[in-house]
């Protein structure tokens, strides 16, 4: 009659239980802990690749990939460490441990550190159950425990038909002219990752999540319906399983990324043979105000079948001087290249050392004092040139062209002539001069109107003179 009352109790109590949960399936195999998949992202937080931040934590390598993958590169977790107001999975093993001891509810709260009814919801809710059996694991507790936590929330854009075709027809609505008439733009179709370079991409109205948010409250502005921040919008294309927006409306975001990339890489971004030594921050402050000559600013400019020009700037001057890059024999554009083969195209590290010692050692000492670079592989013999010239070299910071604003604004000039998509291998160096030398004689409302090739005869008639011509690229 005790165990038919103790039955019945049990039952009661297990029905109690699942009332205040849902049902679950079963388990099958756990998953990894919600301290690995944390450390998983930490180390992808700090700049890993997803390969590296799996092994790193103790999983497979495609395990990996696909945590990334479905996070659409962001966390789905919040990386704080547990509070301690749940259960650990170091508490669940040693509950485990002192359960097959024999240990009562009581006792192991005691060691545990918990209270009593804790431990007792826990040896109830989260028991395995297999093959009628009841086992508690540690492993299972904490699977059951991770399930049963879950809060799905249906996304705003999934709700709201309304404001989804709102983002949708802003983000990716077609192109039309200005009679209405839709242009479709080229063909393409969704590969699952980010745009090649130098690929057709889709046509699309391209608002960026932002400029949607903020252009909601002007359209609606009684409606408090119709809001969302740009994040929930990041959010809906890039994290598997929201159900509001198709992966694939990703290509018309600027970027055309598909998934996130976080901030620690792309500050890792940069080329091995710039150290601390050669960054523009290490640039001497002199440099900045153009009041001293002898500072110059470098790039190349790139045609057709990665044929290519270098442009040389001075500072102060505005005084242009271009490096002729012939292509290397054998370079044929019928034969795919060589993976990690010579550069043929004219452009390696080698030449382009090369042609700048060779126009700069061609001016006064006084006029070769730096230059300043962005972090191009073509530049990847530095160290030898300032060892041949004497000429500090200095890089810019990754994605910062604007640091060296005199030679783009120089290369945009020379646009006129060699323009994009032509083949500038056919211009000989006489070509690159004359070319030079017409910007060069060509008046300048930064000099005072007069030329560079003026302001730069001045200085080497007075090489002394260390006056500030102008202060603007």
């Amino acid at each position: 009659m005790v165990s038919t009352v103790t039955s019945q109790g049990g039952r009661r109590q297990q029905d109690t239980d699942r009332a205040v949960r849902p049902g679950m399936r079963s388990p099958g195999r756990p998953p990894p802990s919600r301290a690995t998949e944390r450390a998983f992202w930490s180390l992808i937080a700090k700049g890993r690749s997803s390969e590296a931040a799996a092994v790193g934590v103790g999983v497979s390598a495609p395990v990996g990939a696909r945590w990334f993958r479905h996070g659409g590169g962001m966390p789905p977790i919040s990386l704080a460490e547990p509070t301690g107001r749940y259960l650990s999975f170091a508490e669940r093993e040693e509950i485990a441990l002192l359960k097959v001891q024999g240990c009562g509810v009581r006792d192991i709260a005691r060691r545990v550190g918990r209270d009593p009814g804790t431990i007792s919801r826990e040896l109830r809710r989260n028991t395995a159950t297999r093959a009628g059996e009841r086992v508690y694991r540690a492993s299972v507790a904490q699977w059951k425990a991770e399930l049963a936590a879950r809060r799905p929330k249906l996304a705003k854009l999934a709700s709201n038909i309304r404001l989804r075709d709102y983002v949708q027809a802003r983000l990716a609505g077609e192109v039309t002219d200005a009679q209405g008439r839709s242009i479709p733009g080229p063909n393409v179709t969704w590969k699952s990752r980010r745009h090649g370079p130098r690929k057709d991409r889709r046509w699309g109205a391209a608002w960026s999540p932002e400029q949607i948010s903020h252009r909601l409250r002007v359209d609606f502005p009684e409606d408090e319906s119709m809001r969302i921040s740009h994040e929930a919008i990041y959010q809906a294309l890039y994290v598997q399983g929201r159900g509001a927006l198709r992966r694939e409306l990703s290509a018309c975001l600027r970027t055309g990324r598909a998934l996130r990339e976080p901030r620690a890489r792309t500050q890792g971004k940069g080329k091995k043979f710039v150290t601390d030594e050669v960054r523009i921050s290490a640039r001497p402050a002199d440099v900045e105000d153009r009041a001293v000559p002898g500072h110059w600013e470098g790039d190349l400019i790139i045609g057709l079948d990665k044929s290519a020009i270098g442009t040389l700037v001075e500072r102060t001057t505005r005084a242009t001087m271009l490096l002729h890059l012939p292509r290397m024999e054998g370079f044929d554009t019928t034969i795919p290249r060589a993976k990690n083969g010579p550069p043929l195209a004219g452009h390696g590290a080698l030449a382009v050392r090369d042609a700048i010692a060779t126009k700069i050692t061609s001016l006064p000492e006084h006029l070769q004092a730096s230059l300043t670079w962005d972090q191009g592989a073509e530049m990847a013999q530095h160290a030898q040139l300032t060892i041949d010239t004497g000429l500090q070299i200095y890089f810019c910071d990754p994605h910062s062209p604007w640091q060296r604003g005199t030679n783009e604004n120089t290369n945009g000039l020379l646009r006129q002539y060699f323009p994009k998509g032509t083949d500038l291998s056919r211009y000989s160096e006489a070509d690159l001069d004359a070319v030079a030398h017409t910007l060069n004689t060509r008046p300048r409302k930064t000099l005072d109107w007069a030329t560079p090739a003026e302001a730069l005869n001045r200085l080497l008639s007075n090489p002394v003179s260390t006056n500030s011509v102008a202060t603007t690229p």
